[in-house]
């Protein structure tokens, strides 16, 4: 397995490469900004990009993905759900997508956005069981993502609600690779340790941790932060329904 984390602030935000070294198949998750930067680290790292994943269709910056989709030849991958103007490959709940010993398996996880994916990962050289979960701006450290970019807010936490039990029924060792951390516009109480573990979010994220749905939709609608700058234009520019920022 290689992995490689990439924190931006400008703005603040997560991307990954990740990947089978032995079989030099590789993944970008959320890319953001120039695509040589990549580009080269797949090259550093001895991979080819088969699949470069967003996990939603971002509404704070402009995403990367299609651009660096073309450029290194591989699918650019959104859940199926997703409503946008451009071919794309359109994975479903539950889809694997194989890189050599390494397998990505989609979850549909709706709230953040509608079409949300989160990427439950594993390397079959060490274990089956799953190793780390890729989520978005779903579970991110130390609460979840906001909820009303694509839908109303209410409509939005009740689908999070859902996808929220999805993510608690992972095991407690499955590490928590989130898409954004501290400074990011997409959630309230956010830490600035980029990475997790689900049993540790279980235990000391309020909002992670909540089992009734009603107090957890009022929760989700308070305290909201202020939307991204232009989010809607944004968000129709990265689904390739409007001209270029």
């Amino acid at each position: 397995m290689i992995l490689r984390q990439f924190l931006h602030t400008g703005p603040v935000g997560i991307s990954y490469l990740f990947g089978c070294g032995g079989k030099a198949a590789g993944a970008v998750v959320d890319p953001v900004g120039d695509i040589q930067f990549y580009l080269r680290a797949a090259e550093e790292t001895g991979m080819r990009i088969r699949f470069v994943i967003d996990t939603h269709i971002h509404a704070d910056h402009p995403s990367a993905g299609r651009r660096l989709a073309e450029a290194s030849g591989a699918a650019y991958v959104l859940s199926s759900t997703a409503e946008v103007a451009f071919p794309f490959h359109p994975a479903p709940d539950g889809e694997v997508l194989s890189l050599g010993n390494v397998a990505a398996t989609v979850m549909h996880t709706p709230g953040h956005t509608p079409e949300h994916v989160c990427l439950l990962v594993s390397d079959g050289t060490r274990a089956d069981e799953p190793w780390f979960v890729f989520t978005g701006h779903t579970l991110m450290v130390g609460d979840l993502g906001r909820t009303e970019l694509a839908a109303s807010a209410e409509e939005g936490a009740r689908a999070m609600f859902a996808s929220v039990q999805r993510l608690k029924r992972l095991p407690d060792y499955v590490e928590v690779l989130p898409g954004a951390f501290s400074g990011s516009i997409c959630g309230r109480r956010l830490s600035g340790k980029p990475s997790s573990t689900i049993g540790f979010e279980r235990r000391h994220n309020p909002a992670f941790r909540m089992d009734d749905e009603s107090e957890f939709v009022s929760t989700m609608l308070r305290d909201v932060p202020r939307s991204p700058v232009d989010a809607a234009r944004v968000r129709a520019v990265n689904a390739g329904l409007s001209g270029a920022l």
